[in-house]
């Protein structure tokens, strides 16, 4: 562990300037804490923002207000969420230990790095810790890696299960900072590694993110999430898949799909969703759909199973929150 600062802000103002003068802010510190005894994050000031008004989970007409640091036992408990918002229940639920959900943040959760051996060892070489040293992943230990969105300089997965859901439900993170107030689109708020590995969100120095918003929307109500993983607990997604549907008359009105733990951010699909909308739902469909769940995929040495697992993946959610498959 190398010498840091610790300070609790007390309120936003103070929070900002910290954060404004190079401070890391920390709240659960599910994930800052483990990287810090790794010594792969060496921040010299930390910040803790637990005193800050974040933490409300609101429900209106509109839609999903969570406050970013309202935790994830929180939210997924929540009646309205699990009620109006399955697919963001569900992905809270399989995301982590009861323990870490108690403790860890909605700001948090989406802030994660990745969980590349490679990035975590600080022996080793990579990109996203040390800029144009390498990525020891492209050719070395890659079966958990991305087959899509990758770079010559990064190939390694995002972590979270909550953006997955987020992402497919079009949601939208809110920023503060003392220049004033942004809201970014959750799909742009990622960034794809590129040649930038280093950089993994559009976020400002000393910006805070103070709540994810997520539109009140009829697919939204029937949606869920499903992670493929090698064990059933405490495990990250090789494949998982958001789906929210709207359904009418048996046929698909609307349709929202993304999937995660196979690519470098929360993956969009919206070929799979333009062959799903005006169409009677049934298995063929659900397939055929699937079918283009990996369309520009890059397998790496050991990770090409991934293109089928996703595709299933895909197909088996679809069939499920259409009401026609496993639960």
């Amino acid at each position: 562990m190398f010498p840091f600062t610790f300070t609790k802000a007390a309120d936003e103002r103070a929070a900002l300037e910290a954060g404004g003068r190079g401070g890391r802010y920390i709240a659960g510190g599910t994930t800052l804490v483990d990287l810090m005894r790794e010594t792969v994050e060496r921040p010299g000031a930390v910040v803790d923002i637990n005193a800050l008004p974040y933490r409300d989970i609101t429900l209106t007409p509109r839609g999903l207000r969570m406050g970013a640091l309202a935790t994830m036992t929180e939210v997924a408990a929540h009646p309205g969420v699990a009620a109006r918002f399955p697919a963001i229940a569900q992905a809270l639920e399989l995301s982590a230990s009861a323990q870490l959900r108690n403790m860890a943040t909605i700001g948090g959760n989406i802030m994660q790095r990745p969980r590349c051996l490679y990035f975590r060892d600080v022996t080793a070489a990579c990109n996203r810790r040390r800029p144009g040293s390498g990525c020891p992943a492209v050719g070395g230990y890659n079966r958990a890696h991305a087959v899509l969105g990758a770079s010559e300089s990064c190939v390694a997965t995002h972590p979270s299960d909550l953006a997955v859901a987020l992402v497919a439900l079009d949601a939208v993170v809110a920023l503060r900072s003392s220049e004033g107030d942004r809201q970014v689109p959750i799909g742009a708020f990622f960034l794809r590694p590129g040649d930038t590995p280093d950089r993994e969100h559009d976020l400002r120095p000393g910006e805070l993110i103070t709540a994810v918003e997520v539109p009140d929307a009829p697919h939204a109500r029937t949606s869920g999430y499903l992670k493929v993983r090698d064990r059933q607990s405490y495990e990250f997604a090789l494949a998982s898949a958001a789906v929210a549907l709207e359904l009418s008359s048996g046929v698909v009105r609307a349709a929202r799909v993304a999937v995660g733990g196979v690519a470098t951010v929360p993956w969009r699909l919206p070929e799979v969703e333009r062959m799903l909308v005006g169409n009677p739902v049934s298995p063929a469909l659900f397939d055929a759909a699937a079918g283009h769940a990996a369309d520009g995929a890059r397998p790496l040495t050991g990770n090409a199973f991934k293109i089928e697992l996703v595709k299933r993946t895909v197909a088996r959610q679809l069939a499920t929150v259409a009401g026609g498959g496993p639960v």
